[in-house]
């Protein structure tokens, strides 16, 4: 672990110095190799990408990708390839913010904002952690629904039992951590290559669905799919994520080594975010194959898409892959929020918690509302909740996205790796649509 350096406000642009890194106990714990060959080098920083990936493939992305598929068709899927863009750039400052000030996001802001400013972000970062969290617990219970035919009210229970899983992997090494998540999407791409060879799309529809339309912008209805789509896409949590997780890579403190470790956090990040498309287009083709086709117009639901899926696809099989994905998502996701909440409640306060007791207050505060409605609502209402959560992320996430771009924007707080010009520009953009974007949301949410 490298010595964390002190330095005077005045010195580095950041109001106050470096405390202890967030997730001390894997900090730098992964060996990066110095000489060899460059993919051997690159092989060391392949994993946190995957951790973030599974961010843009939770159960809120599910639920807008069937519905704008089965809407219509496979128009909107220029929409997940901008999403993805923007993400791609935003999770690329992520690493950089990292490797270039050796904080993460929720240090950061402690660092550079006074203290109302600060304890604010953190409080609003916790409430999309909470968000999140409470999607996942959902997304698993529905999942066990589908496979095994657990009641949703015990299956929100059943998922606080996966925190000793994350518990047993992270004192193996977070390699193992890592390991899990992988293979996991490994099983998710699978259960979907398979129902899309099932469905067998329309491939030249589907290559036109990735180019621009103006129909998105004049036609209200696919506007506002469309919005839900880019608003469910980019997480707050993954940008406070991200930052933290790159540096539990030892890559040395000299500017070269920072440099090919951005280089290579970079390349992960990028590489992870398109397999992340890949899964997200997949969602929609498969709705836009089986439910538009066949005109259904109004699926949305996830139990609703499980149903339907074995006599439009014709094999019984199809809806228990369909389950099975769901559940490894779910199950991605809990453990990629959970490692999240640690990195902002000890970024912003300082305040370090045992792994198990952060786990199980946040399980905790996930696990109430969600059962609550459940127990009383039933899967309506728990897909009313979902959709809640997606728009409570929407509404946090400029609070992340602005800071990151105004830290890795500065010289004085990111020395030699502050931001290119050309990618700030860039960002600053994309923080500015985000932003109008998730407003618009949030109107029509409130409006409906």
């Amino acid at each position: 672990m490298d010595q964390l350096a002190q330095h005077t406000p005045a010195a580095d642009g950041w109001r106050h110095a470096r405390g202890e890194a967030s997730l001390s106990d894997v900090h730098r714990s992964v060996a990066v190799r110095s000489t060899g060959p460059g993919w051997r080098r690159a092989a060391a920083f392949v994993g946190p990408g995957y951790l973030v990936a599974v961010g843009y493939m939770d159960p809120g992305n599910w639920a807008t990708s069937l519905a704008g598929g089965s809407k219509f068709g496979y128009s909107l899927l220029v929409v997940a390839l901008i999403s993805n863009i923007m993400a791609i750039v935003l999770q690329a400052l992520c690493a950089r913010l990292a490797i270039g000030s050796g904080r993460d996001l929720a240090q950061a802001c402690r660092d550079a904002f006074p203290k109302p400013v600060a304890y604010t972000l953190w409080f609003l970062a916790e409430i999309a952690i909470i968000a999140t969290d409470i999607a996942e617990v959902i997304g698993t219970a529905i999942g066990l629904n589908l496979i095994f035919g657990i009641p949703l009210e015990i299956g929100v229970l059943i998922t606080a039992l996966d925190v000793f899983l994350i518990l047993y992997l992270q004192k193996l090494g977070f390699r193992w951590v890592e390991a899990l998540i992988i293979t996991l999407l490994g099983v998710i791409a699978v259960c979907f290559g398979i129902q899309i060879f099932l469905a067998d799309p329309e491939w030249g529809a589907v290559i036109k669905g990735f180019a621009p339309t103006t129909e998105i912008v004049t036609n209200p209805e696919m506007l506002y799919l469309a919005l839900g789509i880019l608003g469910a896409t980019v997480m707050p949590h993954n940008l406070y994520l991200h930052s933290g997780i790159v540096q539990t890579r030892a890559y040395g403190d000299t500017l070269p080594e920072k440099r090919q470790a951005l280089k290579y956090a970079t390349i992960d990040s990028t590489a992870a975010l398109m397999f992340a498309l890949l899964i997200n287009a997949s969602i929609l083709i498969l709705a836009a194959a089986t439910f538009h086709t066949t005109g259904r117009t109004e699926v949305a639901e996830l139990g609703e898409a499980h149903s339907l899926l074995a006599p439009l696809l014709g094999l019984a099989i199809a809806p228990t892959l369909f389950g099975i994905a769901l559940l490894c998502c779910g199950i991605n996701s809990t453990v990629t929020a959970t490692l999240a909440g640690q990195i902002v409640m000890e970024g912003f306060l300082h305040i370090k918690l045992a792994p198990w007791l952060r786990r199980l207050i946040t399980r905790a505060i996930a696990i109430i509302p969600a059962a609550l409605v459940t127990i009383w609502y039933g899967e309506s209402g728990t897909a009313k909740l979902l959709v809640l959560t997606q728009v409570v992320l929407s509404l946090q996430l400029s609070f992340a996205v602005f800071p990151l771009v105004m830290f890795t924007a500065s010289k004085a707080k990111m020395g030699a790796l502050v931001s290119p010009r050309w990618l700030t520009t860039f960002a600053v953009i994309i923080a500015i649509v985000i932003a109008v974007l998730n407003v618009k949301l949030l109107y029509d949410f409130v409006l409906a």
